[in-house]
């Protein structure tokens, strides 16, 4: 594999390069790490699914936390 780097992150590294898409906010696993449904974003109260390891990040996939009816104003 001459030219090809490989890269291996661990999860916070990856939450590190993420942000929520309403707010620009630091996001966090909801669940563990191994079987983590969704990434939570506190300051807007959204969770974003996640599917076949892939997060959702699309404001009209999110989903409130705790039954909370609000979505950001952006959506």
């Amino acid at each position: 594999m001459a030219g090809y780097a490989v890269f291996a992150m661990n999860i916070q590294e990856i939450l590190s390069l993420l942000a929520c898409p309403a707010c620009h906010g630091d996001l966090s696993l909801h669940g563990e790490p191994t079987q983590a449904d969704g990434l939570i974003c506190q300051n807007c109260r959204l969770l974003f699914p996640i599917r076949d390891d892939i997060p959702i990040m699309l404001l009209s996939e999110a989903l409130p936390l705790d039954g909370d009816q609000k979505k950001p104003a952006n959506s």
